[in-house]
């Protein structure tokens, strides 16, 4: 049945306005509660299938007991794709920006560009002892985020902003830190978690791009573009060099098999303060690495994949956007 709405746009349109419903709904119940409800609700839901799985392993109620897996099985996947999974259907956002061709030479301007605007932007923000980039007002940040998603050009975003704070700090960020996972968006409460062990460059565009999510907008990368628009020309000092540092490393990480040395000569023309917060984000990284990271990477590749987007980790298509916007 999903599958058959999936290729009929007038179904695709109603699911986008029963979303703008459902989100707000549910940020206004959710929001109210400190910690996230998403989260609860995954670990009950945990806790439910290994006992239907234990009761399946013995064999006088193993037959039931697979009736019923089938069953919840069935009511979640209707339930995300209500609230969810048939977003992942909607009108591209690359049809509501001027067609353009993307080549080698644009997308290293763009790289030098970004390169002088994260340098800037670097020396706005506050450091630690360390001298690495810190934090000092997350809720500002928070704010900032809301308050900026009003402000995307109506030529390219259709969608409402509630500007409920429904952010939450994932219950599982010690565990998800080993899976190089960032932030998710949980469909059936309509928060944005993230994780709040992760280096402070990381965390205010996290929140953009979740924002982006609670939005309206189910395809990761453009996801990361409507971050971007959130984030771009923020007046908070830490969304914006967060903002300017992920754009930076998306376009070098787009370029790392055609082009390495010019890849390595940006990064070594990182200012101090930059090479520092990488040096943080690789410690980070390394600290964490193990089969988690493999094993997450993998299957939200095919998840990924699986909603008609390119993978986990390809850029491609918000390099894409970005180029045309940065020429319209």
């Amino acid at each position: 049945m999903f599958f058959i709405f999936s290729k009929i746009p007038i179904i695709i349109s109603l699911f986008e306005n029963f979303f703008e419903i459902q989100k707000a709904f549910h940020q206004n119940i959710f929001a109210k509660i400190p910690f996230s409800v998403g989260d609860v609700f995954y670990i009950l839901l945990g806790i439910l299938l290994i006992y239907i799985f234990i009761k399946i392993l013995k064999k006088e109620s193993r037959r039931i007991y697979i009736l019923k897996f089938l069953i919840v099985l069935n009511i979640l996947y209707f339930v995300y794709q209500m609230f969810w999974g048939m977003l992942y259907f909607q009108k591209p956002l690359l049809e509501k920006l001027p067609e353009k061709e993307v080549g080698l030479r644009e997308v290293k301007s763009l790289t030098l560009k970004y390169l002088e605007k994260c340098k800037i932007s670097r020396n706005l923000v506050t450091e630690d002892q360390n001298g690495v980039f810190l934090i000092t007002n997350f809720p500002a940040v928070e704010k900032n985020v809301l308050n900026n998603q009003t402000k995307i050009p109506i030529s390219i975003n259709n969608k409402s902003a509630t500007e409920i704070n429904s952010f939450k700090k994932s219950l599982f960020r010690s565990a998800i830190s080993y899976s190089g996972i960032l932030g998710y968006y949980n469909p059936f409460t309509a928060e944005a978690q993230y994780n709040a062990n992760l280096p402070h460059t990381y965390l205010p565009f996290t929140l953009a791009h979740e924002s982006a999510h609670q939005l309206g907008y189910a395809r990761e990368q453009e996801a990361n573009f409507i971050g971007f628009l959130i984030g771009y020309r923020s007046a908070n000092q830490d969304l914006k060099y967060s903002t300017d540092y992920f754009v930076l490393k998306s376009l070098l990480n787009s370029l790392i098999e055609k082009n390495p040395e010019f890849v390595q000569s940006i990064i070594q023309d990182y200012s101090p303060g930059m090479k520092r917060d990488r040096e943080a984000e690789k410690l980070f990284i390394e600290k964490h690495a193990g089969l988690l990271d493999v094993f997450f990477g993998f299957t939200n590749d095919l998840f990924l994949k699986s909603n008609q987007q390119d993978g986990s980790i390809t850029y491609s298509y918000f390099i894409d956007l970005l180029l045309r916007y940065e020429e319209s």
